[in-house]
């Protein structure tokens, strides 16, 4: 069997690294064109010796010196900056697994679908900043696009195209994170060290606080209704503190298909990967014998008001979308370095929309500028402590 070619934009971070878990351990099956990371250059060497791709590129260029001395001679081509991240997502692949963090995978997103047969995705900002120009891009170029979200990747394996006029609702699952059982006081004053310390997966900072805010399901909310072409009505929240439904579909017969799994991101990844074959996990698989209980309940949307602002900001169009995802990255680095309460990340997101009233960006680079818009006028608010 020819391998499947691979590239992986963001190979360093917490869905990279599960990505190259699973590779290394079926090497015969693909083959990696090329790596790409942030600023974590040791991490990057080393995945670039063990799996030996033609092209590695870090974005930070301070760590390029070291990167291409630690790969010379070994045949890999090696860049740095803004371009060699471009460069790597042009590559033909049959795969691209896109991973890299925050509205700045979004440029590397629209690059690669013209070069790649099918486009993995695995953050969520790409889509909710500019699901509609990404579905097309995608539909043009004849790309596949594989949500590799636990909850999106759990509704595509049941979401039967075929009877989509007969699916009643998409139900998205969230763990309710680690304040699920907190009172709203309680959660105004949590520590950066509590709201990343989530109960059933591993996951980078700046996702385990959006788990924690619940900002994650809102987010998830808006990429739904791009990915699967629903309607917001037609998208719930269940909270399932055990993460063992991933999602579900319910159709109008009564039949509600569910997707189950361990809370491992390898299961999904492996599902992206694969594709449209099946493949072995090295991750965790569901242990039925201590399996007891599947709870479910319906979120607080007065504690976890992100939910609101995900149906408020579809309502609103793009513009309002796009705001959201930009005020919230900016929340939460202010949160995480200490500036701000965990408390005020709803607050300064609503800051965000409200400066996205009245704007209208159709192209990637209208998108680009009003993103960038947004940061800059909450990054300039006063910190609060």
């Amino acid at each position: 069997m020819t391998p499947k070619t691979i590239t992986i934009l963001g190979s360093t971070g917490s869905i990279g690294t599960s990505t190259i878990d699973l590779i290394a351990a079926n090497p015969d099956q693909f083959k990696i064109r090329a790596l790409t990371a942030g600023k974590n250059v040791d991490l990057l060497i080393e995945q670039s010796l063990k799996l030996r791709p033609e092209f590695v590129a870090i974005y930070d260029e301070s760590q390029y010196p070291k990167l291409k001395d630690a790969l010379s001679g070994t045949n890999i081509k090696t860049g740095a900056g803004r371009s060699a991240i471009l460069e790597a997502a042009t590559l033909k692949t049959d795969l691209t697994m896109a991973a890299i963090v925050g509205i700045a995978g979004l440029e590397p997103v629209m690059t690669a679908i013209a070069h790649t047969k099918s486009i993995a995705i695995a953050n969520k900002e790409p889509l909710v900043a500019a699901g509609p120009i990404v579905i097309e891009a995608a539909k043009k170029h004849g790309v596949k696009i594989l949500p590799v979200d636990s909850e999106h990747n759990a509704i595509f394996q049941v979401f039967e195209n075929h009877n989509r006029d007969q699916i009643k609702k998409l139900i998205l699952t969230a763990s309710g994170g680690p304040f699920r059982t907190w009172t709203k006081d309680q959660m105004a004053t949590a520590t950066p060290e509590q709201a990343v310390n989530h109960p059933n997966w591993t996951m980078g900072r700046k996702i385990s606080v959006d788990s924690a805010s619940m900002m994650n399901k809102a987010l998830e909310i808006i990429e739904a209704h791009y990915l699967f072409n629903m309607p917001p009505k037609k998208i719930d929240v269940l909270i399932h503190p055990q993460s063992v439904i991933h999602s579900m579909v319910e159709y109008m017969d009564g039949s509600v298909l569910a997707q189950l799994g361990a809370p491992d991101m390898r299961t999904p990844i492996a599902y992206a990967l694969a594709h449209p074959d099946r493949m072995t996990t090295t991750g965790r698989t569901l242990d039925w014998k201590t399996l007891k209980t599947l709870d479910f309940e319906q979120p607080d949307t007065d504690k976890f008001p992100s939910i609101r602002l995900a149906y408020e900001c579809l309502a609103a169009g793009p513009a309002a979308c796009i705001a959201l995802n930009a005020a919230n990255e900016v929340a939460v680095d202010k949160f995480l370095n200490g500036h701000i309460r965990f408390g005020d990340i709803i607050p300064l997101v609503e800051q965000g929309i409200e400066l996205a009233k009245d704007k209208n960006p159709d192209t990637l680079d209208n998108i680009v500028a009003l993103d960038l818009e947004i940061r800059k006028n909450l990054y300039a608010e006063k910190h609060r402590t």
